[in-house]
């Protein structure tokens, strides 16, 4: 675990809001000089603590504002088995992400699609015919209550 200070909460936390904050604009909204913000950024990257940069899109407006979150169970824990799943799940179209989970389920998978009817689709070519899969079970989303991508630093 990486030691960080206020600075580093006030970058993260900007950037967090705002990963197109440009140097000069992050530096003045932390009270540091733009060369000391850039070298503390750089620093946060390359001890990995800043993962990477993304764009978030919103999923109504390109038509995949359905969530389903998707509960599946294995034959068997066998590594194997394991590696074989998390290799074909990861190229599932739709897939937000895939969580190895204690419980219940296997595996808790995010996917987002249009509507029930390519849930389905994706559910009956994609889902139910990966490696060992015994048990599916699918839940909708009706509303979204919280969703974020930012992490609470305090």
């Amino acid at each position: 675990m990486i030691e960080l200070d206020d600075v580093d909460h006030a970058i993260l936390t900007v950037l967090q809001r705002d990963g197109r904050t440009t140097n000069a604009d992050l530096a003045e909204q932390i009270g540091l000089s733009a060369s000391a913000c850039h070298r503390r950024v750089r620093r946060l990257e390359s001890d990995g603590v800043i993962d990477r940069y993304a764009a978030l899109i919103n999923r109504d407006v390109v038509g995949r504002g359905v969530s389903v979150f998707v509960e599946i169970s294995l034959e068997s824990q066998r590594e194997d088995l394991l590696d074989a799943f998390e290799e074909s799940i990861s190229k599932v179209p739709h897939v937000m992400s895939c969580h190895l989970m204690a419980g219940n389920a296997d595996y808790l998978v995010h996917v987002t699609c249009a509507d029930v009817a390519d849930y389905e689709s994706i559910h009956r070519e994609h889902i139910a015919v990966l490696p060992g899969v015994t048990r599916v079970r699918s839940s909708f989303a009706i509303r979204t209550v919280a969703d974020t991508t930012a992490l609470d630093l305090s």
